[in-house]
């Protein structure tokens, strides 16, 4: 029995707010979720599992009907799936009335409950979110029937306020495959058996690193996962180390570079740190004119030469404020105090 596990589509969804790629995201996510369903059907695949979050919101009807057409071209693949804490079910969900296809089970009760699928073996158990916090545990207890069947949890969660998660006890549930979602990184919990698929795509900046799905295969009662990367795009954090030598446009040149080298597809963070040259001030502006560049951090410090002007400002509010920092190793939090006070003591006085 083959298997595609994904979660948190997010569907819906149009990442970055009111940056100039956002819509482009909103469509890259339904591409991607498109795809994916193609992978399904040239793999023949025989269960496909959405451990919620197909949604970013409550669906609407037309959306379902998008996503139902998309289902009913798997000739060989039974799909199974369950709302998260974003598209909860409210009594007047689009997800309650909905004719779906033949080949699609929903696990939209409060309570867990069993899908079988005696051709292929596999029963899955699950339910989904009603209101958008659960901060019960209530995957903790769950057992699946004893039988010869493979048995899937298809389960949602693991923060204190989307229901915890207890990996031991998971482990000891019985379950032989739990398909988690919620956590958008991909995560092993327990290697071939829980695991989250993380986000199809990113959905925000916190969203670092490869997303996809789990592509899993049961064998004589032994599960083999893979992870299958799909995202068009990533969240990467450059960190640019500056020096008193550095510009404005040194820095973007540098930057231009190190985009080219990573590729222009992905969507940057940029963080400056180091020294800069007393007076100086980056234009963090025009470092985001080119590429994908959501921000730009500028964390450098001025460059004082701190025992000479020690001795130039002896007695003197900048000289004790210099010493009032020695006698011992400054922290980093200590260091940046230190530069910012100067910096601002220097304006002052130059203002004078």
């Amino acid at each position: 029995m083959r298997f595609i596990h994904m979660a948190d589509v997010h569907l819906g969804a149009a990442p970055d707010g009111r940056t100039d790629w956002s819509e482009m995201r909103k469509k890259e996510i339904w591409e991607t979720f498109r795809s994916s369903i193609a992978d399904a059907g040239k793999e023949r695949v025989d269960l496909l599992l959405i451990a919620g979050d197909l949604f970013h919101r409550q669906p609407l009807a037309e959306e379902l009907k998008e996503v139902n057409y998309l289902f009913s071209t798997l000739e060989n693949t039974r799909v199974v799936l369950m709302a998260g804490n974003h598209d909860y079910i409210q009594p007047s969900s689009a997800y309650l009335n909905f004719p779906w296809s033949r080949n699609v089970a929903c696990l939209f009760s409060k309570e867990c409950e069993c899908v079988r699928f005696p051709e292929i073996g596999t029963e899955v158990y699950g339910f989904s979110y009603y209101r958008q916090e659960i901060l019960q545990p209530l995957y903790d207890g769950l057992r699946p029937v004893k039988n010869d069947c493979c048995h899937i949890l298809l389960a949602h969660g693991g923060d204190a306020d989307h229901i915890p998660l207890d990996k031991r006890k998971l482990s000891r549930s019985g379950f032989d495959y739990v398909a988690l979602g919620h956590i958008h990184k991909p995560q092993v919990l327990v290697p071939d058996r829980i695991l989250y698929s993380g986000a199809l795509e990113p959905i925000d900046r916190g969203d670092s690193g490869p997303h996809g799905y789990v592509m899993g295969e049961y064998e004589r009662g032994r599960i083999n996962t893979r992870f299958v990367p799909k995202a068009k795009r990533e969240y990467i954090t450059l960190e640019v180390e500056t020096t008193e030598a550095d510009t404005t446009f040194s820095l973007r040149d540098r930057l231009e570079k190190s985009i080219q080298q990573r590729g222009w597809q992905h969507i940057y963070r940029i963080i400056l740190r180091g020294k800069r040259s007393p007076g100086t001030h980056f234009d963090t502006e025009k470092l985001m004119e080119f590429g994908m560049v959501l921000e730009v951090m500028d964390q450098t410090v001025p460059a004082f030469p701190l025992e000479e002007w020690k001795r130039k400002y002896r007695g003197q509010m900048i000289g004790r404020y210099i010493e009032s920092f020695e006698g011992h190793e400054r922290s980093e939090v200590e260091e940046k105090a230190l530069q910012y006070g100067l910096e601002a003591l220097m304006m002052s006085e130059t203002l004078r």
